[in-house]
Parts: structure tokens; C-alpha cells; sequence
């Protein structure tokens, strides 16, 4: 309770500040100074962050101005969010980017501040945006200055955590006459470590698992994007992305106990390699002197990851029905991916703009899993598991959007995207489906400037989130042997609904209503139950009584599969500032979210069971029915520590309640970071401290109304200490090639 008040008692301060009077004629010529920048003001269908009217946008990378840009928040320095949604896209000079999240993460953080000139926040994008369900769009707009010559960034970073993980990286921008060339490269090694603690059951069982995981990773990847002007009116551009990591001798080593007896203990030793590559053919011809365009794409995307694993258990007391087992899986996924797309862009002496696009996404995978149990050190294929998925799927897809300003006060966007879907999924030998549906995604949006202090707006949007192809992949991954992860390729897409009410004052606090409708939610449900059939001994022989008839037993299992379970609704209503105090020393950006959300679903079966023959399931029913108040708070601070605007202290705060998720209650989550940094010339030096209290991990409790439970600790050792040096030489306002939008960008989120 004393952290909310906390957080009210800081933000309600900022704002009561704001409302005081003032009334020298001296006061009012710097307010309209400051109104006159605008360095965070609300225009038609998003949030526009000034970066160049900014004070903290000196000296630092990309990625530490996302996080301090209102709205936005990360708390692992991994990934960014949106507050109040499931997950964000990033585009660059409207062009949604080209490649995989961790080498986006790795390009913004080698990216100069000084080469953005704004940051826009689309809580709700439009028709034309390739988006699907909750997601939000980034969209970061790069300076334009042109001039001949060359530039580049070269940064090093060593994090501590658990373990010491160093990583750097370069980038390099040349501009010479009508051809313009950009790319970057980036490398480096990190070890996740993690501790968990599980454990499940009833009134008449109780599991418990203690262990942890250790997952060493080695990568290197980059981009580069070559960008030719035939004339004044076309352009041509080229794309290449690449990445590859390498998690050799991952080790996941785990105590299980039951019923309070020590029983057995697991180790999961695990080898994977992900590659992935990424071509794009782009043309663009400006048709008027207005600003029409058509611009079309032609791309190729292979996306490759091999995992081999061995899982072994090993008895750890003198039960004759506790034996050594030991299973191993091969589970490689092929994706190949062609896609298109034609954009026209019509712009109008009215002010009135038209967009209108078509494209078509044509997809493979291919998942040959094999599964063997190793009997008397001999594997011995399992054909329950082992199988050969093949999913193909095609979408075409078409939007129009009109986009009006009735006059200086009043504007409006109405369009809608139509996509049909065919897919089909073929499990070689076994079983086969389709998957054919078209959709109309209509969407709307009002924006009213009440006056220069007053702006508001509403905004509709509907989507598709279909599940990403390894989430379709029907193979397990194991913890235990009777507690494993399980895809599903039998999920369907799901249909989202989207309403926001946004209001501005002042260019400086700003408060968000939004309220969203899901059909045929799903997530990733622990399913418990049992196995009951013919007990077998090491050699996989039946076991018999006396009397030669089988012995049988039953065996309980916790099985995660991700499946749809119902529909689900949330309310949220986002308030925050934006705001420098005392000529600019102090930079604030405060924001809290209050959410309430109601969950309603039944799992009673789960649709990839495929009993062994002469063995039955039985599964207990998952029950959904929650409804739920949420909070959350994101608080960042900036101050400028010289005169001479070379020193600044970052103090950032994060708390996250308690809050009910399908699989159980998440526990509270908090983060404490603090961040110092120095500018010598184009050399910028900072420290930083992620999750100083080692606050910020995962605790889940789920209680089901039979009575049985399942609890998860997953602690991930967050506290990270990061030195990281930058050097930017060469002509700092040179201008980069175009920003790329790929025709399988779509695609790649699902990789």
C-alpha cells in the first residue's frame, strides 16, 4: 500500500504543479515558448515524441530513448513496451523494420540518439500498419540532412549479471551522389541463468521440483540496405538481414520430490543453432509534387533452428519403481517464406490522403521431430511423438484507408483491411487439416483539437493474431518427464477488438481509456491429469502379476499446452506527464496503468493427445472465470548533473501488482534502475544498474476450484550491471538510405 501511495503522492504532484497560476507577463512568453516546441503532443492517431526539442536526447542510444519516451517501458533492457499492450512493432520512417527482435534491440542501442528526429506512439494503428491482435506500433523518425560523406558508431558493452556477458557492435553509413548505403554489425555471448521452483497436485498429491537452467549463447548478425536513385521521382532499394545463434550445452538440472519424499532428479542437456536470413526487393515513384507514391516489394525469408536435446532422470532413493529413464528429441523447423505487396499513397490539394495497398504472403514450414527412448543405452524410436509436420499458408490481403482534416480542429481516418487466410497442416501418417477464413478488419478514428491545452480523440480497430509456427510445431519440450511444454497445431486464430479514448492537456499529460474484446483467446494452460495402462519395466517390457496378467499403474502428469479456451475483456485507463522542470535539470516522465480484466473459458481436453495403445487419459477440467483490478507504474527521471550538459543521472522506477492471469496470480514485480552517463566529444560513457534489488521475477499461484494447484518461481537473477562506451565518427548529419518496409515483415513476428 505505501508504494501506491508512493507513486500517487509523485505523479498527482507533477500534476497539481502544473495548474499553478502564474502572472507575470515574463511567465507567459516562456510558456509560449514551450508551447510553441511541443516536444510531446497528441496528433490524429498517435503520440508524437520531439526528440530534437528534448533534453535527454543527448549523448545516448536509440534503445535508452525508447525507454524514456512516455508511453513506453522496459524493465528487462531487452524487449520495450507499450503500456497496456501485449507487445510493440517497431517501424522506422513509416517502414515497419526488417529483421528479428534481438537484432532490433542490438541495432538501437548502436543507433545514436542525435539521429532521430521524433518518436511516434500508435497505441491503435491503422489499416495500413501490418499488425495483428493487442499489438502497438514504434514509429522512429530518422533526421534528414542531406550531404555527401560517410559516418559510423562503434560500441562496446560488458554486462554482469550471474555471469559476465561482453557484446559490441558498428555500424556504417556512407551517402555518395544518387546511391546511399547503411548497415551494421553486431556480435557478442550472454548466459541466461535461472532458478525455478514448481510445484502441483490435489488434497491427495503434491509435486514439487527444484532446480535451475544455464543456457549459453553465442551470436552475430547485421543488416545492410543500399538504396539507388534513378531519378529525381524513383528509387530503388535493396535489403539484406541475417542472424545466427548458437546455444551449445544448455543445462536444465532439476530435484523432484513427491509426497514429500525425495524421487528422482532430471537433466535436460540441450544444443540448438537458429539461422536466419532476409531479402527485399523495393521500388518507389513519387507521382505528383504533393507527396503520392507508389511503392511495391518483392521478399524472401528462410528462418532455420536445429535443437537436439537429451533428457535423464535418475533415482535418487530405493523406491523399485523409481528407475533411470532417458529419452532424446530432434526437433528442426524450415521456414521459407515469399511474399509481395504494391502501396499507393494519394495525396490531394485539399489536404484529404488515400492509402491503399495489396499484398500476399505464400508460407512453409517444415517440422520433421524425431523422439527416441533410450532403452539399455539403445535408442528406440517412440511413434507417438515422433512425426513430420508440414503447415503451408497463404494470405492475401487488400486495405483502403481515407484520411480527412475537416478543418483546424476536427480530422478523421476510416478504412479497413480484408485478408483471407487458407492454410492447411498435413502430420505425415497421421492426421491432416484446413484452415480457410477471410476477415473484414474495419477502423476508425476522430481526432478533435479543442484548443491549443486541449486535444482528444477516439479510435476502433479490429484484428487477426494467429499463432507463430513453432507455437503449430506438435512436439514437447521437456522439464521432467512428466512435466513438459506441449505445441499445439491445432490452435486457432484469434480476433481482437479494439476502442481507445485518448486526451492531451498541455502537451504534457495525457490520459488513455481503452477497452478490447477477444474471440477465441488463447494462452498456454498447465493441464493436469492422469495416465492409466500396463506398467513397463527399463527394457520397456510389459510387467505381469502372478497371474501373467499386466500390471497396471497410473502416472500423473503436468502437461503446458497452448490452446484457445474462451474469450477474454480488459478496461485500462493509462495516466502520465511528460515534463522538464527547472530550466530543464530535472526531465520527468510518469505514467500508471489501472486495468481490470474478466477471463471466461473451460479447457476439459486436450486436442494433441494421443495415448499410447492400451493406456487412457484422463484430464482434469481447466476452469477461466476471473475477473480481475490491476495496477501498474512506470516512473523515469532524467537530471542534467553540469552546466555544460555532459553528465546526467538516470532514476527509474518500475511496480507491477499482483495480478490474475489464465495460468494463476502473478505475483508483484518491481524494478529499481539507476543509470549515469558522460559525453567527451563523440565519445559517450555510460553505467548502468538494471533491477538494483533483484525485484523483478516471476511467481505464479493458480488454485483451481477441484482443488488442484500449480505454482511456478522463476527467478531470472535481473540485477545487471552494464558498462558500455560509444564512438561516433564521420559526418554526424549524414543522411541515411531509405527505411525499407518488407512485404514478409508480417511473417517474421511469427518466426
Amino acid at each position: 500500500m505505501k508504494t501506491q501511495i508512493l507513486i500517487a503522492a509523485l505523479f498527482f504532484s507533477g500534476f497539481a504543479s502544473a495548474q499553478q497560476s502564474k502572472d507575470t507577463l515574463k511567465v507567459k512568453d516562456i510558456e509560449a515558448v514551450n508551447i510553441k516546441k511541443q516536444v510531446f503532443k497528441k496528433q490524429s492517431d498517435r503520440f508524437i515524441y520531439d526528440v530534437a526539442s528534448s533534453p535527454i536526447a543527448k549523448g545516448t542510444n536509440s534503445f535508452n530513448l525508447l525507454k524514456q519516451t512516455p508511453m513506453l517501458s522496459s524493465i528487462d533492457g531487452k524487449s520495450l513496451k507499450i503500456m497496456g499492450k501485449s507487445d510493440v512493432v517497431i517501424y522506422i520512417n513509416n517502414k515497419k523494420t526488417n529483421m528479428d527482435s534481438q537484432a532490433l534491440i542490438e541495432m538501437l542501442k548502436g543507433t545514436p540518439s542525435e539521429e532521430i528526429q521524433k518518436i511516434e506512439v500508435i497505441t491503435v494503428p491503422g489499416s495500413e500498419f501490418q499488425v495483428e491482435s493487442n499489438e502497438g506500433v514504434i514509429n522512429i523518425v530518422m533526421k534528414k540532412k542531406k550531404s555527401d560523406g560517410y559516418n559510423g558508431t562503434i560500441k562496446m558493452n560488458n554486462e554482469q549479471g550471474y555471469y559476465n556477458n561482453p557484446s559490441a557492435g558498428a555500424s556504417f553509413n556512407l551517402r555518395k551522389g544518387k546511391v546511399s548505403v547503411n548497415s551494421n554489425f553486431n556480435m557478442g555471448s550472454w548466459t541466461d541463468r535461472e532458478r525455478y521452483t514448481l510445484s502441483n497436485g490435489d488434497a491427495t498429491f503434491r509435486n514439487e521440483s527444484f532446480g535451475s537452467n544455464a543456457d549459453p549463447n553465442k551470436y552475430y548478425g547485421g543488416n545492410i540496405n543500399i538504396d539507388y536513385e534513378i531519378n529525381p521521382k524513383q528509387s530503388l532499394g535493396f535489403t539484406y538481414n541475417m542472424r545466427y545463434n548458437k546455444s551449445f550445452n544448455s543445462i536444465l538440472d532439476v530435484t523432484n520430490w513427491r509426497n514429500g519424499i525425495l524421487y528422482n532428479r532430471t537433466v535436460n542437456t540441450e544444443d540448438a543453432q537458429t539461422r536466419n536470413h532476409s531479402f527485399n526487393l523495393n521500388y518507389e515513384i513519387k507521382t505528383d509534387t504533393l507527396g503520392s507514391k507508389l511503392t511495391s516489394n518483392a521478399s524472401y525469408l528462410w528462418f532455420n533452428r536445429d535443437k537436439m536435446s537429451t533428457n535423464e532422470s535418475f533415482p535418487l532413493n530405493n523406491d523399485q519403481k523409481n528407475k533411470y529413464s532417458a529419452l532424446q528429441q530432434s526437433v528442426p523447423q524450415i521456414i521459407n517464406n515469399f511474399a509481395g505487396n504494391i502501396d499507393y499513397l494519394k495525396k490531394t490539394a485539399a489536404g484529404n490522403t488515400w492509402l491503399m495497398g495489396i499484398s500476399y504472403n505464400h508460407t512453409n514450414t517444415d517440422n520433421d521431430t524425431r523422439q527416441d527412448n533410450i532403452i539399455n543405452g539403445i535408442p528406440e524410436v517412440d511413434i507417438y511423438q515422433t512425426n513430420h509436420f508440414i503447415y503451408k499458408e497463404r494470405i492475401l490481403g487488400a486495405y483502403i484507408t481515407y484520411e480527412r482534416k475537416l478543418n483546424e480542429k476536427l480530422s478523421g481516418k476510416i478504412g479497413t483491411r480484408f485478408e483471407m487466410t487458407r492454410s492447411s497442416g498435413d502430420i505425415l501418417g497421421k492426421d491432416s487439416f484446413d484452415r480457410n477464413y477471410n476477415n473484414l478488419l474495419p477502423y476508425l478514428n476522430i481526432n478533435y483539437a479543442i484548443n491549443s491545452d486541449h486535444n482528444i480523440s477516439y479510435t476502433f480497430s479490429s484484428r487477426i493474431k494467429r499463432p507463430r509456427f513453432w507455437e503449430l510445431n506438435p512436439s514437447r519440450t521437456y522439464f521432467t518427464p512428466d512435466n513438459y511444454t506441449q505445441n499445439n497445431p491445432f490452435i486457432l486464430a484469434s480476433k481482437h477488438y479494439n476502442q481507445e479514448i485518448s486526451y492531451m492537456f498541455k502537451n504534457a499529460f495525457f490520459a488513455n481509456l481503452s477497452f478490447s474484446y477477444v474471440q477465441d483467446a488463447s494462452n498456454q494452460m498447465p493441464l493436469q491429469g492422469t495416465i492409466t495402462g500396463p506398467k513397463k519395466d527399463e527394457e520397456g517390457n510389459i510387467i505381469v502379476d502372478e497371474n501373467g496378467n499386466p500390471v497396471i499403474e497410473t502416472t500423473r502428469f503436468l502437461r503446458y499446452i497452448r490452446t484457445n479456451y474462451g474469450n477474454n475483456k480488459q478496461l485500462g485507463l493509462t495516466l502520465g506527464m511528460n515534463k522538464p522542470w527547472f530550466k530543464e535539470i530535472w526531465t520527468t516522465n510518469y505514467s500508471v496503468n489501472f486495468g481490470y480484466s474478466m477471463y471466461n473459458g473451460t479447457i476439459t481436453k486436450d486436442p494433441t493427445s494421443v495415448p499410447d495403445a492400451g493406456y487412457t487419459e484422463a484430464l482434469e477440467p481447466y476452469v477461466i472465470d476471473i475477473k480481475n483490478f490491476s495496477m501498474s507504474a512506470n516512473i523515469n527521471n532524467t537530471i542534467r548533473l553540469s552546466s555544460k550538459k555532459d553528465w546526467f543521472l538516470g532514476v527509474n522506477y518500475y511496480y507491477g501488482s499482483k495480478v490474475k492471469i489464465e495460468s494463476g496470480t502473478l505475483g508483484v514485480r518491481q524494478s529499481f534502475d539507476i543509470s549515469l552517463k558522460k559525453i567527451i566529444g563523440e565519445w559517450t560513457i555510460v553505467a548502468e544498474v538494471y533491477d538494483l534489488f533483484n525485484q523483478n521475477y516471476n511467481k505464479i499461484n493458480g488454485v483451481q476450484p477441484n482443488g488442484s494447484y500449480n505454482n511456478v518461481i522463476n527467478f531470472g537473477y535481473s540485477r545487471l550491471l552494464n558498462l558500455g562506451v560509444t564512438y561516433n565518427f564521420g559526418n554526424q548529419k549524414l543522411k541515411k538510405a531509405r527505411e525499407i518496409k518488407s512485404a514478409n515483415d508480417a511473417v517474421k513476428s511469427r518466426t
